[in-house]
């Protein structure tokens, strides 16, 4: 974890993320600018002026100076309203006003200025043009390179994507005819070589001596056909991880040179149709009638070889193909063929300047559409849904027509410099991806027709001066709906490279989670609510956040690459609750006006580590926390600079030893509170910023569970007569331990909240008067405990009873990340978000209220649909349960349960006799395990009722896995420390030894010769070893006795 203060630019890791956009509810308010014109802006600019010349030198224009920091005083919001009032109109709407009033007054003191109006109008123009101008399809402009050794420096004719047997799989065709299977991570799986002609003779007849020409992939009967020069086809067989070929095809009249295939995916029995165009410009037709029985016949035979197929006999075949010609449609070889199913048109280009693009009906009873372009077309492609045709050529333009428009195109777009070989629709975001003989990929825009981005693309084959040499087909797009659940992205060839590049996803409905159940589109990291103005804010793994209207569900704010692509790992309100500041996985930490999106702030990165923990004081002066072990402070109180620099004179300095995950802030006591990776919790006074107490958790394991979550609470520690009492709560493992910071006795409590076992508390929170705890944990459940009694008495012992259970239900499918109360006109609610990407609000009573995102809205204000029926919530418990049994029936043991019930819990699993040691305390029990649970208190479990069908198990085991293998990777990074691997060395407690400095290498598997020698006194004992596995039963200790015997 390298620290940023010795480099001379902390700010580069800002410059190099990706730039984050926001977009508002627009039936919020009216856009300020279309509602503000130029001489609006100069009678406005007149009343600033008018205003501060008549206020100058009066002790109330004094007073307001002061408060700016010593500049004049600007408009308070009774002068802005009327300001407005009288230069738009008398009809302006107050609460409209008060909003863009809000929005201008950053510093958050009541006034505003006529440079801070500038100022606003500016980033609102230059954020809504950024907005509305269309982006890029392309995610990432350094993409990912593999080498095909394979292709012995022949080029790649084409690329197909196999997606089944899943997971998704892609062959490449060399030129010579050799394949290689790759996953979707470009790594190489198998490489097999086109059968050769049997009917030659010699040592080379099993060698292909041909030319490939195309391939494409034929879903349903799992088949890759290939053409080859050899005027035939190899039918690949791909069912299975062992590609073989299956079927050869011979004996064409002429060379195929473009393949398609179609199948009826609404009839998977019915009829298909492979189609190529030929060298002398003709079209083929093979249409398999009866997929179930296979593409031919095939006879009987033992032999393992491929089953040859003469053109000339394909009649003998009649019950299963049948075979249409259609000759001379264009003069000049094809090299593009299309097949539109819903028109039954076949779309063909050439290079000749007579019949560039030819689109004829099957039927041939209709005149075709003929385009004659000068130089003829390279590549082309159609969208129906857009009525578009792209073609590219020799001519290194890209030209876009009208299906039916034959004599000029509607857009020509310029750019390119050699000459165009393939091009690709990207339909969801209404683009073209354009690809030229210098390996150069453009993006263009089809409604403004603009370039939007350029890449060349830096292959290793590539040498100045010289053009690469590239296949028929370089470009491969996988994107929905050929493959719905993998994220879309394009392929490139040139020569024997492959280059893989990631494309934005379309849609407003996929950002937001498509099917609504998932409604933040990723899994939550963090959430928050928002009391002032009635919102709920979520941070997501994907780096965007999204701010909910708590009352209706509706969003009202989407803020997109907030961070770059790097997750979002906290958030948290300033003072006036009006900005809004985030940290990441990165060490950035950004401030966020709430009203409108906007990026106030851009903190100093103290480290390249999480940042895990961000409060604001009264006085807008920031504490960031994280992987750095060390407290950084930010002053953003009247800070107008968008970068704000790090205060790092912590008196204390770093005094945690591990990562700091959690910290939380008691203002009554001047006292913040932070929990690390080793278990300890540190308690530090505002004042002196030096630590108060030292709490931690003793065991009689080695290692101590790391802190999850803390909590003050907040009313007890505001009265003097409690502040003796616990008043700090950490979650440690499942257990909530409570802990009093004043006073000898620091220990007064701990119980397991969990139902299940090996479960984690990560959400904690608790109501104003602090007479009730929720918590959430990683089975997906809430609890409600009733801690109004709890822990009130000071005595020596901690108690180890539970408070009294109130409510449990099962909420989400996956771990609970936040956990919030709320308060809406005067009833309770809680707040829950999870890593299934859903947040939640739930009645005081556990109702179930919706779902943010959800279709309809609900309104908290009307109480009579929050009370779910408890029956209703009962069955749809059993058939979830039942589902989720069989789903993970064959993947994991379902002994272990999460299920949770509104019981409380017995006490815990050592006993009052079972002794645990406490920092500052005598023995104690061991640490709280669950047990069954005794005592109705509660009500009994509930989940979330599913809004229109039951959610599928198997999305939510995705999830968990992607959350598993992200916490392997954090594990794993946490051990490294540069070149030095602590899971290689002995753990020597939780330090780093002058030990560990050492180099040591891996244990390498030592393999026994069969011909072991025994020693003398094996043998006499009648010892014998010939394995490994013999090994381990021997008796090779020796006494004394037969020592001394043997040595003599």
């Amino acid at each position: 974890m390298g620290t940023l203060r010795g480099i001379s630019d902390p700010w580069e890791v800002y410059e190099t993320e990706t730039s984050s956009s926001s977009s508002c509810d627009a039936g919020q308010n009216a856009c300020t600018q279309e509602e503000l014109k130029l001489k609006h802006l100069l009678l406005l600019r007149d009343a600033f002026t008018r205003r501060t010349t008549s206020d100058r030198g009066s002790r109330r224009s004094w007073r307001g100076a002061r408060k700016k920091g010593g500049g004049e005083r600007g408009m308070s919001l009774e002068e802005f309203q009327n300001a407005l009032s009288a230069v738009i109109g008398p009809d302006s709407q107050s609460g409209w006003l008060e909003r863009v009033f809000n929005e201008i007054d950053v510093s958050c003191d009541g006034y505003v200025e006529w440079e801070d109006l500038c100022s606003y109008l500016l980033q609102q123009c230059r954020e809504r043009d950024h907005t509305s101008r269309p982006r890029g399809a392309l995610l990432n402009t350094e993409p990912l390179i593999k080498h095909c050794s394979h292709n012995k420096q022949e080029p790649t004719i084409c690329v197909v994507a196999v997606p089944h047997p899943p997971p998704l799989r892609y062959i490449s065709v060399s030129k010579r005819g050799l394949l290689t299977v790759w996953n979707n991570r470009l790594q190489v799986l198998k490489t097999l070589e086109l059968a050769g002609d049997p009917a030659e003779q010699g040592v080379n007849r099993r060698m292909f001596r041909g030319w490939t020409t195309d391939a494409v992939y034929l879903p349903k009967v799992h088949k890759v056909a290939i053409a080859t020069s050899s005027r035939d086809l190899h039918f690949i067989d791909v069912s299975t991880a062992s590609c073989f070929e299956d079927i050869h095809l011979f004996g064409f009249p002429n060379v195929p040179t473009s393949l398609c295939y179609w199948h009826d995916i609404k009839s998977p029995g019915g009829r298909s149709l492979l189609l190529w165009g030929d060298e002398k410009g003709g079209i083929h037709l093979l249409w398999f009638l009866q997929l179930q029985n296979g593409l031919f016949e095939s006879p009987f035979t033992e032999d393992n070889v491929p089953q040859r197929i003469y053109m000339q006999d394909i009649g003998d075949h009649s019950r299963l193909v049948s075979y249409q010609h259609i000759p001379t449609v264009h003069q000049e070889p094809i090299n593009r063929i299309i097949f539109e199913p819903h028109t039954d048109l076949i779309m063909t280009s050439s290079g000749s300047d007579a019949s560039s693009v030819v689109i004829m009906h099957v039927s041939l009873r209709r005149k075709p559409y003929v385009w004659r372009i000068n130089k003829g077309v390279t590549c082309f492609d159609f969208s129906r849904s857009l009525n578009l045709l792209v073609t590219g050529g020799l001519d290194p333009a890209v030209k876009l027509w009208n299906c039916f428009m034959t004599a000029r195109p509607v857009a020509v777009l310029h750019g390119h410099g050699t000459t165009v070989l393939d091009v690709v629709i990207y339909q969801p975001l209404g683009q073209v991806l354009s690809y030229s003989k210098d390996a150069e990929l453009r993006v263009w825009d089809i409604s403004s027709n603009h370039c939007l981005r350029t890449v060349h693309l830096q292959f290793p084959c590539l040498q100045p001066g010289r053009a690469p040499e590239h296949g028929n087909f370089p470009f491969l797009l996988v994107a929905p709906p050929f493959l719905s659940q993998t994220p879309p992205h394009i392929l490139v060839s040139c020569r024997d490279y492959l280059a893989r590049l990631r494309l934005e996803k379309g849609g407003r409905g996929e950002e937001q989670g498509g099917g609504g159940r998932q409604c933040h589109g990723a899994p939550l990291s963090c959430a928050l609510y928002n009391p002032t103005l009635k919102q709920v804010i979520a941070g997501c793994d994907d780096s965007s956040v999204s701010v909910w209207d708590v009352e209706t569900g509706r969003l009202r704010l989407k803020i997109t690459s907030a961070h770059g692509e790097e997750e979002i790992t906290c958030i948290a309100l300033d003072s006036s609750h009006r900005r809004l500041i985030t940290g990441a996985r990165n060490g950035t930490i950004k401030v966020w006006n709430l009203l409108n999106g906007l990026n106030l702030h851009k903190l100093e990165p103290v480290t390249l580590s999480d940042v895990t923990g961000v409060i604001c004081l009264h006085d807008n002066q920031l504490l960031a926390v994280g992987w750095s072990q060390q407290v950084a402070q930010y002053d953003i109180k009247g800070a107008k600079d968008v970068f704000v620099r790090a205060d790092m004179s912590w008196k204390s300095g770093q005094q945690h030893r591990a990562d700091i995950l959690v910290v939380d802030h008691c203002p009554a006591l001047g006292v913040i509170a932070t929990g690390s990776h080793d278990g300890e919790v540190i308690v530090w006074t505002l004042d002196t910023q030096r630590p108060l107490v030292r709490l931690r958790r003793a065991t009689h394991s080695l290692t101590t569970p790391p802190v999850d979550a803390l909590l003050f609470l907040q009313r007890r520690g505001g009265d003097k007569h409690w502040r003796n009492t616990p008043i700090l709560l950490s979650s440690q493992a499942g257990g909530i331990y409570w802990w009093s910071i004043t006073g000898h006795t620091h220990t007064h409590g701990q119980f397991y909240a969990p139902g299940g076992e090996k479960e984690c508390v990560l959400g904690l929170t608790s109501d104003q008067e602090n007479n009730i705890l929720v918590t959430g944990d990683t089975a997906g459940c809430v609890q409600v405990w009733d801690i109004s009694q709890y822990a009130l008495c000071i005595t020596q012992e901690p108690s180890s009873s539970h408070p009294p259970l109130l409510q449990s239900w099962r909420a989400h499918e996956g771990a609970i990340v936040s956990v919030e109360v709320l308060v809406y006109t005067e009833r309770l609610f809680f707040l829950s978000g999870s890593v299934d990407g859903t947040s939640r609000v739930w009645t005081g009573e556990g109702g179930h209220v919706g779902f943010f995102g959800q279709e309809p809205q609900w309104s908290l204000a009307d109480p009579a649909p929050h009370h779910t029926s408890r029956d209703q919530v009962n069955n749809l418990a059993e058939e979830e349960k039942e589902e989720r049994e069989k789903k993970i029936e064959s993947e994991s043991d379902p002994s272990q349960s999460s299920e949770v019930t509104g019981q409380t819990s017995d006490l815990f699993s050592g006993g009052p006799g079972s002794p645990e040691e406490w920092i500052y305390e005598g023995p104690v029990e061991e640490a709280p395990t669950p047990k069954s649970q005794t005592g109705p208190v509660g009500t009994e479990e509930s989940p979330a009722p599913s809004h229109a069908q039951h959610i599928r198990v198997s999305q939510c085991h995705q999830l968990y896995g992607d959350i598993q293998r992200k916490m392997a990777v954090r594990r794993e990074r946490k051990q490294v420390f540069g070149d030095i691997n602590v899971n290689k060395l002995f753990p020597i407690g939780g330090l780093c030894t002058p030990f560990q400095a050492l180099a040591v290498q891996d244990c390498q598997q030592v393999f026994l010769p069969e011909d072991l020698p025994m020693s003398p006194w094996m043998q006499r004992q009648t010892l014998s070893c010939v394995s490994e596995a013999g090994l381990s039963s021997l008796q090779l200790s020796i006494n004394s006795s037969e020592q001394e015997q043997e040595a003599t």
